[in-house]
């Protein structure tokens, strides 16, 4: 899987890092960040896209 994150469009709700905490942080602003060394096949990396409330994540099957 591509997982990518919108820079524009996160407003730091942190969802993704509540839903997905192995595979989503949130940086030094409060935005959605992945974790270095994350799984990109995480099966919860989904749910934390569909967590985001202003739809900034991408999961894409690569």
């Amino acid at each position: 899987m591509r997982i990518s994150i919108d820079p524009h469009l996160c407003i730091g709700a942190g969802q993704c890092a509540l839903a997905a905490p192995r595979v989503f942080t949130q940086d030094d602003d409060g935005y959605g960040t992945l974790l270095p060394g994350h799984d990109p096949d995480d099966p919860m990396a989904r749910e934390g896209a569909r967590s985001c409330p202003v739809h900034a994540i991408t999961v894409t099957d690569s």
